[in-house]
């Protein structure tokens, strides 16, 4: 069973698969992918037969090793503790702490209060609701980022954090955030986006992009 190639249950534009997709090609491990659109037909992840694999609806779901697995840091927290080259987090506790640090900060405090399920209760004021969550998150983020950063969000090597930041800033751009003001965060990003670990897992490059946003 453990031989079985992975399968990630995934959204080309999730955020939440966007990291995964990250981890698995940084990690180099090869998988399978099933489109979940979370759009069509009233969202997909509500079937019976995705609820299933994963009972709180959303996307990504992996199933590697005989298990299958939600919420994307705890993937990547697997994928980290089961197949550790090349390490995505660092071996010095301190820098440890601050990869997570930065990770929960965007998973936590920035990404589900502009997710689609909350955005659609918001009506007209969607737009409004995004930036503003984006901005005060964005405002925080930057000045962390100013005493962790150096080449990535944490040092010279890229880490969890770092795979958490390139999807928000999509979002941000996406809202239509002015990114002026973050300039840590804006050239980190810029840095990440050339590595072909993101190229590859970018939503204009997967098996359910529409026509329109492929690369």
């Amino acid at each position: 069973m453990a031989s079985e190639k992975p399968i990630l249950y995934s959204y080309f534009r999730s955020s939440c698969s966007w990291r995964v997709r990250t981890a698995l090609a940084l990690k180099g491990i090869s998988y399978d992918q099933v489109p979940v659109n979370l759009i069509k037909d009233g969202g997909q992840q509500f079937s019976d037969e995705f609820k299933a694999l994963n009972p709180m609806q959303q996307v990504p779901a992996l199933k590697i090793d005989g298990i299958i697995l939600s919420q994307s840091l705890a993937i990547i927290n697997y994928l980290e503790e089961t197949r550790p080259n090349p390490r995505l987090l660092p071996q010095d506790p301190k820098k440890r702490a601050q990869v997570r640090m930065i990770a929960d900060h965007i998973v936590s405090g920035i990404q589900p209060l502009q997710n689609l399920s909350v955005l659609k209760q918001m009506g007209e004021k969607k737009m409004e609701w995004a930036q503003n969550c984006i901005t005060s998150g964005f405002q925080a983020l930057e000045q962390i980022l100013q005493q962790t950063a150096g080449r990535y969000c944490v040092g010279d090597e890229v880490s969890m954090a770092d795979l958490c930041l390139v999807p928000q800033v999509a979002n941000a751009e996406r809202f239509k955030v002015d990114m002026a003001p973050y300039p840590t965060i804006t050239r980190i990003n810029k840095a990440l986006l050339e590595l072909e670990a993101f190229k590859i897992s970018h939503p204009s490059r997967q098996p359910d992009t529409p026509a329109e946003l492929r690369a």
